[in-house]
């Protein structure tokens, strides 16, 4: 597996001649020099962590190509996807773009990402069970610069502190749930368990997967059933209201750092590529990785997913311009080094074995390492409308937690949301 997949930073970028660009079949409208270089306008979400080591990526790449340009800007996910479809209904998206699995099929099926196999990008690097993910129709929208795995945090000074024992990730749902109670308990409120891992979506996803069901079948439509999505919600209802699990009003408080990230939970449920924004959040010295809970030791429900895609707008000016970028953004094995594993793993094997991995870097890479045997296909791209299904699903959790729903009103609520967006997306 290891062997396959507000801030804003204006910097300078590229070089290659005229001739050669031309070569490449550029139109003179899209050809740039160190004098008068095109300009690409690349986004991307992320935290302060993430924001620095784009804008060393991105001064490396002005190093190399003064014939380009790049306005580089970020802000919070939420805020990201607002912005994206702001844009998109105006006709103006951003040249490059940094992606997530969750949209792609929605932005794709609209024509509004260009079919990167039209342009120069190299692939032979790339696991090729990995590049259909980026994939919609057939075409090639997405290609990922990185490569994560669904995982448990925590923070072993905080368990020797109070008295826990660390987990070894072999264990049921019962013994999870008993060991975020014993944190909450023996920290005498000091900390929380862990956040509501109930509200994830891709830990439902991952749930689904242990019992082996789709989540979405291949007409686009549900695969489970509001039964399934009852014993899942239920799994937390006697940790609601607990010290076990943190709840929605002090998390917002506590935003924009997680409830882990700001010392007020010992754990946390999410991909494994959080690893370097965790450990600048907290200031912890040394944080560890376990597989999550599953009642069936032999089927974790582990897939490896992109942590994230590059790709650009339809309507770029610049396409081999953008093509460009983002060859080098992910197959630049300096590129690598400066994001280590705070992206994920790096998709690329160029990339990969271009990157030196110690301390926290070696922690993610030895955990994907470790859950190899148990990983399975990673699921296609998500149904057109899902960005707004996966925000609904955290939101009606935290109605849960809020106790502003029943169990039962959760389900149907989320279920008639569900329904109605792909309903508007058949």
């Amino acid at each position: 597996m290891i062997s396959r997949r507000n801030f804003l930073t204006t910097v300078a970028v590229g070089t290659v001649s005229a001739a050669a660009l031309a070569a490449c079949g550029q139109s003179p409208s899209q050809q740039g020099s160190a004098q008068n270089p095109v300009t690409l306008n690349y986004t991307w979400w992320g935290n302060d962590d993430r924001a620095e080591r784009t804008r060393k990526a991105i001064d490396l790449f002005q190093s190399k190509n003064p014939d380009i340009k790049i306005n580089g800007n970020f802000t919070d996910f939420a805020g990201y996807w607002q912005k994206r479809a702001t844009e998109a209904a105006g006709g103006g998206l951003p040249d490059v773009m940094q992606w997530d699995l969750s949209y792609l099929r929605d932005y794709a099926q609209r024509n509004q990402l260009l079919d990167l196999g039209t342009v120069k990008i190299n692939l032979d690097g790339f696991d090729k069970t990995l590049l259909p993910s980026g994939q919609v129709r057939g075409k090639t929208y997405g290609i990922p610069t990185s490569t994560n795995a669904f995982a448990v945090y925590y923070d072993p000074a905080k368990l020797k502190e109070i008295g826990v024992a660390e987990p070894t990730g072999k264990w049921s749902y019962a013994e999870y749930k008993k060991w975020l109670g014993d944190v909450g308990a023996k920290s005498g409120g000091k900390y929380f368990g862990g956040a509501d891992f109930t509200g994830v979506w891709w830990q439902f996803n991952i749930w689904l997967r242990q019992k082996n069901i789709q989540a979405f079948t291949d007409e686009g439509k549900l695969g489970f059933s509001k039964d399934n999505l009852k014993e899942w919600w239920s799994l937390a209802s006697d940790l609601r209201g607990t010290p076990a699990i943190i709840p929605p009003d002090r998390a917002t408080q506590l935003k924009p750092k997680s409830a882990f990230g700001a010392n007020a939970a010992a754990s946390e449920s999410t991909w494994d590529n959080f690893m370097a924004a965790y450990l600048k959040d907290s200031g912890a010295k040394e944080l560890k990785l376990v597989p999550v809970p599953s009642d069936d030791q032999g089927n974790l429900g582990l897939f490896l997913k992109p942590s994230m895609l590059m790709v650009a707008s339809a309507k770029t000016k610049y396409k081999e311009a953008a093509a460009r970028f983002i060859d080098f953004m992910v197959n630049d094995p300096e590129v690598g080094n400066i994001f280590k594993t705070s992206r994920g793993v790096p998709a690329s094997k160029t990339q990969r074995e271009g990157t030196t991995f110690e301390g926290a870097d070696k922690a993610v890479v030895d955990y994907e390492k470790s859950i190899e045997k148990y990983l399975k296909d990673a699921p296609q791209p998500p149904i057109v409308g899902f960005g707004t299904l996966e925000a609904a699903f955290l939101r009606t959790s935290e109605d849960l937690n809020y106790g502003k729903l029943t169990i039962d009103g959760a389900v149907d609520q989320w279920f008639k949301e569900a329904e109605d967006v792909i309903k508007q997306n058949a």
